[in-house]
Parts: structure tokens; C-alpha cells; sequence
């Protein structure tokens, strides 16, 4: 697919990509939900890439789901109340889908947000695996000022980042949180001063993530995910079955004999 509302590099193993539409502060338009989704399959299997950075071209990360795709949902020309209920439905899986792509994706990913990260914005930043920011970013649960319920993640993934407390407080209010807060309360990992040093902190730590076993990380990640979603035992038992299946690995010996070396370890795609 060719990109239109994304730009797409990928260097030393790290792949970078940016929303483009800074015009409109990056508000995804039906085309944006497309390419996010095109893009972060790929990536998912290009073997080249072993870390995802996301930021946002322009003065924003990104505003959220572009007025005229979310004015056209529910456009639905059908007499029968119950299709259009079930077409309704599958327009909104179809808009969680590019999120939830960021989320299965087996690469680690990376949010970078300066400036606004606002309504549908939020629910991808908390489908990534970590979250920096600029002190002056801020992130607002915009959904309720517009009468609706955020629907694409927030509500489902944002309580296993920040307390219930504060997730609900902004998510009746819609207030914004600026960058100090949302370290404090577990929404960012950290923040930067500028947008220039923000960058560079992530790229120095997706530089530290793609030089580890690629399988150990996509593993981690999968583990991880796994391990939210069911209780301790399951995830233990289910553990033990991933390292019978993976744990046999020539990085797990390349591992061994580079720190017997005293030498970087080097492993294959």
C-alpha cells in the first residue's frame, strides 16, 4: 500500500512510524484508519523490524477520528432497525481494529506524543507498550463532550495503565492531562523537555530493545499480554508450555557465549 496519511521509515532494525496529516492535527480520516491498521500488520511480519516507534508529524500526535468519518458513522440506508444495528456494529469493530493491531502486533511498540493526544488518539497510545511524552503534551478522554462513550480501548485498556479513580474522573470530565500528571499517575514512563529530546530518548531505547533476541522480545510481548488478561496459575501453566515450544533457541546459545566473551551478542532477525 502506498501511504498517504502516514509516513513509514525503517533503519537499524527500528521501524518509525508518523502520522502525516498535520493540517488536520493528524485526525485520522477513513483512509488513516486503513494504513494504520495495513501498516502495523506488515510490520508485525517484516523480520527486518524488531522495535515500532509512533509519533506525530506537525504541532500534535494526533487528534483523534476526523469529524467527517465520525459524522458518517451510522449512515446506514437499510429499513430493518436490526441490520442497521448489526452494520453499526461492524463499522465500530472495523474502527477498533487498527488499535487492536498495535496491540497484537509481536514487535514492541513505542508511543512518542508532543502536543494534543486527544479522543480516539488516547486509545491508541494505550494500545502500545510504553508511552513517552513532551512535559507540555497533554491527553483528554474527548468522547464524552461529544455525548458518546469512548468505544475504540480506552475504557477496556486504560484501567490496567492509571487508577480507576483518575480514569473515570477523565473520562466524565474530558480533562486534560498535561505531561507531569500523566507521569505521575502511570499514563507516560516519562517526559521530555522538548519535542528533539523526546525523540531522542525513545530512539536511544528502541535502539537497546532491537539489539536484545528478537524472539525473547516477541515472546516478552506475548507473555505479557497473555498475562494481563488471566490469573496467575493460567498464565504460569501457560508459561511453561512457551518455553518447552521456544526456549531452545540458537539466541539463547549466541546469549550465552557473548557473555562468556564479554563481547555484544548478535542475533538473527
Amino acid at each position: 500500500m502506498e501511504l498517504t496519511t502516514l509516513l513509514l521509515t525503517i533503519e537499524n532494525h527500528i521501524a518509525h512510524v508518523r502520522f502525516n496529516r498535520p493540517e488536520r492535527a493528524n485526525a485520522l480520516n477513513q483512509l488513516a484508519w486503513d494504513e494504520l491498521k495495513h501498516v502495523f500488520e506488515s510490520l508485525d511480519e517484516n523480520e527486518n523490524v524488531r522495535v515500532i516507534l509512533l509519533s506525530g508529524e506537525g504541532r500534535h500526535f494526533c487528534s483523534g477520528i476526523d469529524l467527517e468519518l465520525l459524522m458518517s458513522i451510522g449512515g446506514l440506508n437499510n429499513t430493518c432497525e436490526g441490520r442497521k444495528r448489526e452494520q453499526l456494529r461492524r463499522q465500530v469493530l472495523a474502527l477498533q481494529a487498527p488499535i487492536n493491531a498495535i496491540e497484537q502486533c509481536s514487535k514492541p511498540v513505542i508511543a512518542a506524543v508532543h502536543g494534543g493526544c486527544i479522543g480516539g488518539a488516547v486509545d491508541i497510545i494505550a494500545a502500545c507498550d510504553m508511552r513517552y511524552s513532551t512535559e507540555d503534551a497533554y491527553f483528554t478522554i474527548r468522547e464524552i463532550d461529544m455525548g458518546m462513550v469512548a468505544d475504540l480501548g480506552t475504557l477496556q485498556r486504560l484501567p490496567r495503565l492509571i487508577p480507576e479513580g483518575i480514569l473515570r474522573e477523565m473520562a466524565y470530565t474530558g480533562r486534560k492531562v498535561h505531561g507531569p500528571e500523566a507521569a505521575r499517575i502511570g499514563l507516560v514512563n516519562k517526559t521530555y523537555d522538548t519535542v528533539d529530546s523526546l525523540h531522542d530518548g525513545v530512539k536511544e531505547l528502541a535502539g537497546q530493545i532491537a539489539t536484545k533476541s528478537p524472539i525473547a522480545i516477541r515472546g516478552t510481548k506475548h507473555i505479557l499480554n497473555h498475562a494481563r488478561d488471566h490469573s496467575v496459575a493460567d498464565g504460569l501453566s501457560y508459561m511453561a508450555t512457551w518455553n518447552a515450544a521456544m526456549l531452545i533457541s540458537t539466541d539463547l546459545a549466541e546469549a550465552f557465549q557473548a557473555t562468556l566473551q564479554k563481547r555484544p551478542a548478535k542475533f538473527d532477525n
